[in-house]
């Protein structure tokens, strides 16, 4: 396929080329989401079954994608929009609260909408991995701006002494893979533990690294040492 096929355009029952346009691409990114994040998975779906599930013709299919990648592709990011929106809304929320009540509220967000779908924690954490170096590099690159979240925040509690002074990134990339994991175990029953408790473990792991022991907040009392007086 050399390309997709040209969409048509004008009016039809009322509605624009653009309006049809948007409600088969949201049609076949709902059908993904049931074959791709359930069963048979991205692997074993074709663009006849794909297209029969949305209600579809093969040739509407390719006049919105080129290839069943795309579709995937525009699956991942259109999921972690969702995530990442519920966080942002959550951390809006949230400002002016002091820090362990900002994390709490942003890792519960996540962890709400991320598990509210087992079909979107396979997307996510499953089918995307191994299909192609597009799609690797479209997945970390999605976990970078998580990433970017974190140290962003983190800068913010530093400048009002809430948090240790440091660069952050590289502890933030470990973090982002821990909540990644924990939260994909948990959600395939390998974890023993309510998504509540998932997401206390997870914010206090994000604490302990933003106000490491030891550390004591600007202005606090320190212990006095020997030769004090």
């Amino acid at each position: 396929m050399a390309g997709r096929l040209r969409a048509p355009t004008g009016r039809y029952a009322g509605r624009t080329a653009e309006e049809r346009q948007a409600e088969r691409r949201r049609r076949f990114l709902e059908a993904a989401l049931q074959l791709f994040g359930d069963t048979p998975g991205y692997r074993s779906t074709t663009v006849a079954a794909l297209s029969e599930a949305a209600g579809l013709s093969t040739r509407q299919f390719y006049e919105e994608f080129r290839t069943l990648e795309d579709l995937l592709a525009a699956l991942h990011l259109q999921v972690n929009d969702w995530a990442e929106g519920a966080a942002r809304t959550a951390l809006a929320a949230a400002e002016g609260l002091p820090l362990a009540e900002r994390a709490d509220a942003i890792f519960r967000a996540y962890a709400a909408n991320v598990t509210a779908d087992p079909r979107r924690i396979r997307i996510t954490f499953v089918e995307i991995i191994g299909v192609s170096a597009r799609l690797e590099e479209q997945r970390l690159a999605r976990r970078s701006r998580w990433v970017n979240l974190i140290c962003t925040e983190a800068e913010a509690a530093v400048a009002v002494g809430e948090a240790a002074p440091r660069d952050y990134r590289l502890a933030a990339t470990a973090f982002i893979g821990s909540v990644n994991g924990l939260l994909h175990d948990w959600s395939a029953g390998w974890v023993d533990a309510t998504l509540d408790e998932v997401v206390d473990e997870l914010v206090r792991m994000l604490l302990g690294i933003l106000r490491p022991s030891g550390w004591l907040p600007p202005g606090s009392a320190r212990a006095e040492g020997p030769g004090t007086s």
